[in-house]
C-alpha cells in the first residue's frame, strides 16, 4: 500500500478498504494517463519542427501539473505515459514503440526519469506542508489550553475546555472528566502516547483503539487529581503526534486543578 493510501486510510477510517482512494487521487490518477497522451497527440502536427528536447521539457510540464495535483503514484504514473506517448507520437518510426535513434532513447530514459524524480519531490513537499499545518494546529490547542489556565476563574471551565478539545483531536464519541479514587482498569493512554491493556502494551497504529473506554489521567504536581475518559469514534486512531498532544492537554488540566481544587460531577 502506497503512503498516500496509508496516510488516507488513518484519516477516514481503519476499515477503509485497501482498494479505495479518495476522489482527488482516482482523478489525479486518470490525469496522469490521459494528459501525457493528449498533450504528445497536440504536438502531433509540430512534431517535425519542433526537437524533441523540447517536446520532452513540455511532457515534463505535465508530469509536474500532475504530480502537483496528485499522490505520488500519480505522478510515476503520469511519467511512464509521458515517456511512452513520447516514443509513440514523436520520435521516429512515428506511431510505433520503436525509437531508431540513440538521442532519442535517451531523451525518453531522461524524461522517465525526471518525471519520477519530480513525483517524488512533489510528494514530499506536500507531506511536509501538511506536516507544517497540522503541528501548527496543535501548537493552538496547548497555546489555548495555556492561557485559560492562567486566565480561568475555576478548573471547571479549564476541563470543559479541554474534553472539547480532545474530542476533536482524537475524534472521540464521547469524552468525561471522571475525578476521585481510580475505578478498574480500563485502558490506558500513556505519557509517551502508547496505550497500555492491564500489564501488555497495545499498539494503537496498528491494532486500533482497545474495546471500551481509555482512560488519560491528569497530574498536578505528582499528585493523580482525575482523568478524562476517552470513548473512541468510528474513525482511525490519530497518529502519536496527536496522542502526545492530548497528554500534554491532559497536564495543562492537572496543573489547573492543583491550583483551583478538584472539579466534580462530569
Amino acid at each position: 500500500m502506497s503512503t498516500e493510501t496509508g496516510a488516507w486510510r488513518m484519516l477516514h477510517g481503519k476499515h477503509a478498504p485497501a482498494h479505495t482512494w479518495p476522489l482527488r487521487d482516482r482523478l489525479a490518477l486518470t490525469a496522469g494517463l490521459a494528459a501525457p497522451f493528449l498533450v504528445a497527440l497536440t504536438l502531433v502536427p509540430f512534431r517535425t519542427g519542433l526537437s524533441h528536447t523540447n517536446a520532452a521539457l513540455i511532457l515534463v510540464v505535465v508530469v509536474v501539473a500532475v504530480s502537483a495535483l496528485g499522490s505520488r503514484t500519480a505522478g510515476v504514473v503520469a511519467a511512464l505515459s509521458a515517456a511512452a506517448w513520447f516514443d509513440f507520437f514523436l520520435t521516429r518510426p512515428y506511431e510505433t514503440f520503436d525509437i531508431n535513434a540513440s538521442a532519442d532513447i535517451e531523451t525518453a530514459v531522461l524524461l522517465l526519469v525526471v518525471g519520477v524524480i519530480v513525483s517524488q519531490l512533489a510528494a514530499r513537499a506536500r507531506r511536509l506542508e501538511v506536516m507544517t499545518v497540522t503541528e501548527a494546529s496543535h501548537l493552538a490547542r496547548i497555546h489555548r489550553t495555556a492561557d485559560l489556565v492562567q486566565s480561568a476563574n475555576s478548573a471547571d471551565t479549564v476541563v470543559d475546555h479541554v474534553r472539547t478539545e480532545l474530542t476533536d483531536l482524537l475524534g472521540l464519541r464521547a469524552c468525561r472528566f471522571e475525578y476521585g479514587t481510580l475505578m478498574g482498569r480500563p485502558p490506558r493512554l500513556e505519557k509517551d502516547g502508547s496505550v497500555t491493556v492491564g500489564r501488555r502494551t497495545w499498539n494503537p497504529d496498528t491494532d486500533g483503539w482497545p474495546e471500551g473506554e481509555i482512560e488519560l489521567r491528569a497530574y498536578g504536581n505528582g499528585h493523580y487529581l482525575g482523568r478524562f475518559m476517552l470513548t473512541p469514534g468510528t474513525g482511525a486512531v490519530p497518529p502519536l503526534q496527536a496522542r502526545l498532544v492530548a497528554v500534554t492537554l491532559a497536564d495543562q488540566t492537572g496543573a489547573a486543578l492543583d491550583t483551583s481544587g478538584p472539579v466534580r460531577g462530569w
